[in-house]
């Protein structure tokens, strides 16, 4: 029984990433919240997320870049920067979830993200949002204009 759960989940997971994959993310946001609701909203632990994109804002790579604990994942914007320089790509989406359930972002999540911001700005790669999953919904940090 448990195994055919992680099957459904992960052929879930699959069929949401090759809806975004190359497609212009910014134009369907909702299937980007829906993408990352389905990673990530149900995990026990946080987990940093970042979505590469390229100059027409199409999926490069989706990758977890760090898994934490239950309420704290520690992030490194040097190496956000540096595998965003390798991908090449001109943007990205930062996203983790909150195991507790509640999308709001903290003081620490906010100050991350604005370090990250500053630190991408200089080498022409844009943050164009950092969303925080929970189980019953989600935060956008430029929809609560914190960035």
């Amino acid at each position: 029984m448990a195994l055919d759960l992680k099957i459904i989940a992960a052929t879930a997971q699959r069929a949401a990433r090759s809806e975004i994959t190359g497609r212009e993310v910014l134009s369907t946001w909702t299937q980007v919240l829906e993408y990352c609701r389905s990673v990530m909203a149900f995990e026990e632990r946080e987990q940093f997320r970042i979505l590469f994109l390229d100059k027409k804002n199409a999926l490069i790579a989706d990758e977890v870049q760090q898994v934490g604990t239950v309420d704290h994942t520690p992030v490194y914007p040097r190496e956000v920067v540096k595998r965003a320089l390798e991908l090449s790509a001109t943007a990205i989406i930062l996203a983790h979830n909150h195991p507790s359930g509640d999308p709001t972002p903290s003081r620490a999540d906010i100050e991350m993200t604005k370090l990250v911001i500053a630190t991408a700005k200089p080498l022409g790669i844009a943050v164009h949002d950092h969303i925080i999953i929970g189980k019953k919904g989600h935060s956008s940090m430029k929809g609560l204009l914190l960035i």
